[in-house]
């Protein structure tokens, strides 16, 4: 089969590779109908290599039809239309009850002490083949695909791999008192849709920060006030506040992580763990690693006294240096994680309708064959095009 594959720093290519194949009685093999290009992936792109090898399967954001099920598998048949969450959660442990799918006690990856496994995402979450590909092996047939219905095309579906469910964590943990304030910071996937899900949920003030000019102009488009992080430069925190009734906003969202603007000494390291030998690579990004962390210190700068910050955007340093005395004096609560999807599944499924109250329909700006991937991936990185939401169709 043909799939993306990871071949270096800023570098993929369309390869063929071995179809996959049942593993496990409990297995099911997907034919992907459409598959995103996420944010996250750029992660992979550009900082987390020495945890990939040349060849490794790219991506996490599939749906597709199933073509062949486990002999102990009951719920699904082929045939079945599904969208495949990107933790791989067994459905059944401790952590799994409590909706903590990303922390699956079954799939956790002890050997680097980290959460659930990941499909198309490192070593450090399990190194499981992802889903820009032709056909993808998913594990717990009977309860990680989640059925969807025949009909309406892919793109009212395939969010629930991750923007949505990502983006409605988001503004859960955001905890935004009804008719509140939020300000989002970074208005790509996960940004965009988690403004649309705050005005759709009551949030009385939605405020975008972004600096890319298609993206302020897309999310304004849907009625949220937005501010361009260069225009305003030093006078963003006063016209946030302004706009906040002097205080500044209930809540922030940072939907930005580790690919933030700015960080000359950050993006330095980054750089220079690249050029040594892996092995070293890893243990100098698993003890020392920083992130360019002006997102997060900037949400700590906004948020009101007393509010929250909910994280959503991917960090990975080890060593990242925090305003813990102004977060301890300001009391601010802070909430993070990957998004648990099969969580917010029974929150979503009913919104996905023929009135798409959240625009699901034409959320992607970009939709191009697998073949074109490399392009696809350099664009998205370099938010060319206005780029903000890339589907890739095998």
């Amino acid at each position: 089969m043909k799939a993306v594959t990871w071949q270096g720093r800023r570098k993929v290519s369309v390869e063929s590779v071995p179809d996959p194949t049942l593993q496990d009685p409990t297995d099911v093999i997907v034919r992907i109908t459409t598959s995103g290009l996420c944010g996250s992936d750029l992660h992979l792109y550009e900082v987390l290599g020495p945890f990939l090898d040349a060849g490794d399967v790219l991506g996490h954001e599939p749906m597709g039809i199933v073509e062949e099920t486990g002999p102990e598998v009951r719920n699904l048949r082929p045939g079945q239309r599904v969208v495949v969450p990107f933790n791989v959660s067994c459905g059944r442990c401790a952590m799994c009850d409590q909706g903590l799918h990303s922390q699956c006690e079954t799939t956790q990856v002890r050997e680097y002490g980290t959460g659930a496994a990941l499909f198309g995402y490192t070593k450090l979450y399990g190194h499981v083949p992802g889903g820009q590909a032709e056909y993808l092996r998913v594990p717990f047939g009977d309860t990680l695909p989640i059925p969807v219905p025949e009909g309406p095309p892919d793109d009212r579906f395939v969010y629930l791999s991750d923007v949505l469910p990502t983006a409605w964590q988001a503004v859960q943990y955001a905890d935004i008192p009804p008719g509140g304030s939020v300000v989002v910071l970074g208005l790509g996937p996960i940004g965009d849709m988690a403004t649309r899900i705050a005005a759709f949920r009551g949030a009385g003030r939605v405020i975008g920060i972004d600096l890319v000019p298609e993206r302020l102009a897309r999310v304004a488009a849907r009625g949220v006030r937005t501010l361009d992080l260069v225009e305003e430069g030093e006078d963003l925190v006063d016209t946030v506040r302004e706009l906040t009734g002097g205080r500044g906003p209930d809540a922030v969202i940072d939907a930005v992580g580790m690919e933030a603007h700015g960080a000359p000494l950050a993006r330095g390291l980054h750089t220079m763990v690249s050029l040594v030998p892996a092995p070293l690579a890893r243990r100098l990004m698993r003890r020392f690693g920083v992130d360019r962390l002006s997102a997060i210190h900037l949400a700590v700068e906004l948020v009101r006294r007393g509010g929250t910050v909910s994280l959503s955007g991917v960090y990975g340093g080890a060593a990242d240096p925090m305003p813990l005395l102004v977060m301890f004096d300001k009391q601010i609560q802070l909430r993070m994680g990957q998004a648990n999807v099969h969580r917010w599944v029974d929150d979503l499924l009913p919104l996905l309708t023929d009135s798409d109250p959240l625009g699901v329909d034409e959320f992607a700006t970009h939709r191009v064959p697998l073949a074109e991937a490399p392009e696809a991936y350099e664009m998205f990185q370099q938010k060319r095009d206005g780029a903000v939401k890339v589907l890739f169709t095998p």
